[in-house]
């Protein structure tokens, strides 16, 4: 994959490309990386890039000129059918999620543009930008942040980037529910001790409390993500009597199955 980042702030990209899974995956060629300064595309003499905006306002709004201009050479000679998308990151912009981070994934070339002041011009949006992606209903000083984010989930879903490929199909979101809990050594510590059914070695076991954790854990942190979620009847059901439980009576763990069958799973 190649991505080529257009910013007035190069500079900013410098670790984060150059370190981590990132860096690795940049020395391996799994992955080009460019920051490029759109500054470099102004038609003015000063370089400027900005402009007031028309019909008055505070701050200032990026001309579409450089812009275009920068898309434009890095897409000369491409042909029309292997154009790259063209991310503005902007807070106006698709929430972005795993389910997209995938979806870009599967790109050859991205290209994203970091804005800044007020915003781009309208025509940007329209007639350059193929997506517009907000990493939260917040607004930050730039896109660079943003952009930086949004590279880092889809470079590691590259394949051969992670050490193990498993990681990524565990990952919260990635079947629609959070991750489940973790644990490593020691067995106990400072008296905490780790679920007994990750030290049986029973994989079939082990799996199905995973599954009810993830269950567990979306319905207490994130109920929202429930509605788009795969899961089979039983499992509905087995929500269906959690929700209609006090929320002060509902496991605290792993005491319930998601099975049907009652049982205390401890």
């Amino acid at each position: 994959m190649r991505i080529d980042v257009l910013t007035l702030f190069p500079e900013m990209f410098e670790g984060v490309f150059g370190a981590s899974l990132i860096g690795k995956a940049r020395e391996r060629g799994i992955v080009e990386l460019n920051a490029v300064n759109f500054r470099d595309f102004s038609a003015s003499k000063h370089g400027t890039v900005d402009d007031a905006p028309y019909g008055g306002g505070g701050g200032m709004v990026l001309k579409p000129e450089p812009l275009f201009a920068a898309v434009e050479w890095l897409t000369a000679g491409v042909p029309e059918n292997a154009r790259p998308r063209v991310i503005l990151m902007c807070p106006q912009g698709e929430p972005f999620t795993q389910r997209k981070a995938r979806e870009l994934a599967e790109e050859k070339h991205l290209v994203f543009i970091c804005g800044h002041y007020e915003g781009v011009d309208e025509r940007v949006r329209e007639h350059l930008a193929t997506d517009e992606i907000s990493i939260g209903d917040y607004v930050l000083t730039g896109g660079e942040l943003p952009a930086m984010v949004v590279i880092d989930a889809v470079v590691r879903l590259l394949p051969g980037v992670l050490g193990n490929e498993e990681s990524a199909a565990r990952d919260s979101f990635s079947d629609g529910l959070l991750e489940y809990p973790q644990y490593t050594r020691p067995a106990e510590f400072r008296g905490w001790k780790v679920p007994e059914v990750l030290l049986s070695g029973h994989h079939a076991e082990i799996a199905r409390w995973r599954r009810q954790q993830s269950l567990l854990r979306t319905l207490r942190r994130r109920p929202d993500l429930l509605e788009r979620a795969d899961l089979t009847t039983e499992e509905r059901r087995w929500l269906e009597r959690l929700q209609a439980t006090p929320p002060e009576d509902r496991p605290a763990g792993r005491q319930e199955t998601p099975s049907g069958d009652g049982t205390d799973e401890r």
